[in-house]
């Protein structure tokens, strides 16, 4: 927020100064233009600019007629918001109301409409928010170093909760609270955030960082550890199968930091799902209820490392976390 307002209080100052060397009146509706541009991503404020632009010189256009026909009255004001604002909703201009009702509101405080009024209307428009526009793309804040520190949080948490998974088959009787769901969720959600400003701040589509994919897959795969920890709930027994998941989920506890994924998780689970299929069937009730547990476990496990795969970022660029 501290940064917006630098980038207000700059583009309003500029605005306003501008419109007093152009002789435009009155120059403080300017900075108030200005105020109203400027937004918290390059590719926002662009929108945003021609939007309120659009919008106003619309406003502008129903408003002459509007008060060429009706007159300058008060409660023409009224007619002008009641047939204008509902077709600047439909037209997808609804961010410009505001804008265009400053506007609006000059030309009934000059109690006519002539060419020099309407032009130095929208010579407003142009300076405010101009100058907005300015602003929004000469400075953005950088958001790479809180990105990487989301980023970071989740893939610690991640190992956590394998570490935790894997003490619990080791030892059924292990108690834990589940608490790095939660911090691992908030992670993905406050830097899925920054990932889409960080992509609404480049121009040009080949720009767009990795990002946002990037957290997209970590909420996946939280959504596949979620499954996870419901079926080894279902574990209240240590067993050998299990010993040999809980090295799995091990290794990781690693790999999650990694930033290539490699498939060696991915051929371990093959192998299990083989023992499994070579083993011979359950001979007690207990014993088929933990290792039916165990090969779902397997298979979500397989299902993280397919999302790990399928969003993986090339080993060549890569630069964000992928298995």
């Amino acid at each position: 927020m501290g940064i917006r307002v630098i980038k207000t209080a700059a583009a309003a100052i500029a605005a306003i100064y501008t419109a007093y060397y152009l002789g435009l009146e009155p120059p403080l509706s300017a900075g108030i233009l200005a105020i109203l541009g400027v937004e918290v991503t390059r590719m926002k404020g662009l929108q945003s600019a021609f939007s309120r632009f659009l919008a106003s010189v619309l406003g502008l256009f129903f408003a002459s007629f509007i008060f060429t026909v009706l007159g300058f009255h008060y409660w023409v004001l009224a007619i002008f918001i009641l047939v204008t604002f509902p077709v600047l909703a439909r037209v997808q201009l609804k961010e410009g109301i505001l804008t265009s009702s400053v506007i609006v509101f000059h030309l009934f405080d000059h109690g006519r409409v002539d060419a020099a009024i309407l032009g130095n209307e929208v010579m407003l428009l142009l300076v405010g928010l101009g100058w907005a526009t300015v602003i929004n793309l000469v400075y953005m804040p950088k958001e790479e170093e809180e990105l990487n520190a989301r980023r970071a949080d989740a893939e610690e948490n991640f190992s956590s909760i394998f570490r935790e998974m894997a003490h619990t088959l080791r030892d059924p009787s292990h108690v834990w609270d589940g608490g790095e769901l939660l911090v691992a969720h908030r992670s993905i959600e406050a830097g899925t955030q920054l990932a889409i400003r960080y992509r609404e701040n480049r121009l040009y589509w080949n720009d767009s960082p990795y990002w946002p994919t990037y957290f997209e897959m970590r909420r996946q795969q939280l959504d596949t550890i979620q499954q996870m920890l419901a079926e080894l709930a279902l574990v209240y027994e240590k067993w050998p199968q299990g010993e040999l998941i809980a090295e799995l989920l091990d290794g990781l506890a690693s790999d999650v930091k990694a930033d290539v994924y490699v498939g060696v998780a991915e051929q371990r689970v093959f192998e299990l799902m083989a023992s499994f299929r070579s083993m011979e069937l359950p001979k007690t009730r207990d014993e088929f209820e933990i290792r039916a547990a165990l090969l779902t476990l397997l298979h979500e496990v397989d299902r993280y490392l397919v999302i790990a795969k399928r969003l993986k970022k090339k080993p060549e660029t890569a630069k964000a976390g992928t298995a």
